[in-house]
């Protein structure tokens, strides 16, 4: 063989093999099963335990004026005449969502708005399967209700993952019921983490993605790569109701600490610090020796909260829970929030320039005084109201104002004295002539007693307001 021939065949065959070598030691796809990506899996595994939410909302009939509703008509035909329309008659308004099984005996999750006002809900599963659903709880600060299914057999449901731990650029799909077109998944990326002020609940610092979300998808999964819960679809951000690739999910933590509660109690129960203050500003920061803005600063301490119980004072400035930063208000919120009655946690603050650590066993607001839930009859304005004594409690409940004390005003008979007269639900009984009340037993007290001239002052909305009735 000519040596030149030989030499060429040599070069040739050592670079076939080394180029064999880098394309083996690369992960270079080499044939279409090495190409194709695919999410099957995860979805064959989680979306079984993701429902659509169907509710009917019972409308009355119109009032309208028609030929049916002439007096003199009515004189002589009244309700039988074909086509008249019966008081009793009403509309249904059908609406849709999302939901998640979170326990095998048929407890769901879904956002509040989802099912709020609804007379009847209607669950149905990945499997076709319809069931009526029963309203365990229901919180509008935190946009999450939980309902409940009976079914004779156990029901694939969700594991959650710790929301803490999502990372921006996480993988995540969303999975709901868009538009009503039966469920669909849609994939996406983790864009933002613990968004707040973006006025969709009080209490939370949302999970952005970019995973499609349009209507229908609020009370959905969003779910992480290994099937895990990560949180639960509410909301688009967009001008024609449409997605535009910024979507808000409520953090699985916050369902995770309510969880407990719901599965013993049938209610929503967090904790609470009793604590309340101010974001940080430049200036501030600047001059107690921060050189950035972190923190909250203490303004507002109920004597019966965590906060005041371990040490915390006014003027002290919160920066951190735990491991995490807290930059305003609505992410302390949201941090006390997704803690679980029961744990521990630890508040690092700026005291006098120096840093300090305390350590709080979350607990529930108390319900000091007991509410005392009574309804008021008799010859005086406030006859059809149900009253109970204000507490930290009961103004989570109602989401109010914890620091006010009182009486407030529960419930009003339509149709009664009281609602004639202007009072609302929620309206706080402050006093009684000159005579201050502060509990149920002492309003009673006064209103047995006769008078030619009720004046009553009321909060309402933050402003006092001064009744007299003749």
């Amino acid at each position: 063989m000519d040596r030149k021939v030989f030499l060429s065949a040599l070069f040739y065959l050592a670079t076939v093999t080394i180029t064999f070598q880098v394309a083996k030691s690369s992960n270079i796809p080499l044939n279409i099963n090495t190409i194709t990506l695919s999410f099957a899996g995860v979805v064959k595994n989680t979306a079984p335990s993701v429902v659509n939410i169907y509710t009917k909302v019972k409308i009355p009939p119109s009032r309208r004026k028609t030929l049916f509703n002439d007096p003199f008509f009515k004189r002589f035909f009244g309700d039988a005449f074909p086509g008249y329309p019966k008081r009793h008659d009403s509309q249904r308004q059908n609406s849709l969502g999302s939901g998640v099984l979170v326990s095998a005996n048929g407890l769901i999750v879904t956002n509040q708005h989802v099912i709020s006002g609804a007379d009847e809900i209607m669950v149905v599963l990945n499997d076709r399967r319809q069931f009526d659903a029963q309203l365990i709880a229901t919180d509008k600060k935190s946009d999450l209700s939980f309902l409940k299914i009976d079914t004779k057999e156990p029901l694939p449901y969700l594991k959650l993952t710790n929301s803490d731990n999502l990372k921006v650029g996480d993988l995540v799909l969303a999975i709901g019921n868009p538009f009503g077109v039966g469920q669909t998944v849609t994939n996406g990326i983790i864009s933002a983490l613990s968004r707040t002020g973006v006025g969709l609940s009080k209490l939370n610092a949302f999970i952005q993605t970019d995973a499609a979300i349009n209507p229908g998808n609020s009370g959905g999964a969003l779910v992480t790569l290994n099937g895990e819960l990560a949180g639960i679809n509410t909301a688009i951000f967009s001008n024609s109701g449409g997605s535009h690739g910024i979507g808000f999910a409520i953090p699985s933590n916050m369902v995770s600490a309510v969880l407990p509660g719901i599965k013993k109690y049938g209610k929503i129960i967090r904790g609470w610090l009793g604590a309340s203050g101010h974001t940080l500003t430049q200036e501030i920061a600047s001059s107690v020796g921060l050189t950035r803005p972190v923190g909250i600063i203490v303004a507002s301490l109920h004597k019966k909260g965590g906060a005041a119980r371990v040490g915390i004072k006014i003027g002290d400035i919160i920066t951190k829970i735990n491991d995490t930063e807290i930059f305003n208000e609505n992410e302390l919120a949201h941090r006390i929030a997704s803690i679980p009655v029961g744990q521990t946690v630890q508040i690092k603050i700026l005291r006098d320039g120096k840093s300090k650590i305390f350590t709080l066993n979350m607990a529930p607001a108390p319900e000091v005084p007991r509410r005392n839930l009574t309804k008021l009859i008799g010859d005086h304005p406030l006859s059809g109201c149900k009253i109970a004594n204000m507490s930290p409690a009961l103004a989570e409940e109602l989401d109010s104002d914890p620091y006010i004390e009182g009486v407030i005003i529960t419930e009003i008979k339509r149709g009664s004295f009281a609602e004639r007269l202007g009072f609302r639900v929620n309206d706080i009984i402050r006093s009684l002539g000159s005579i201050e009340i502060k509990y149920v037993s002492n309003l009673e007290r006064q209103l047995r007693k006769k008078r030619t001239q009720w004046q009553i002052t009321v909060l309402r909305n933050g402003k006092f307001l001064n009744l007299v009735i003749k």
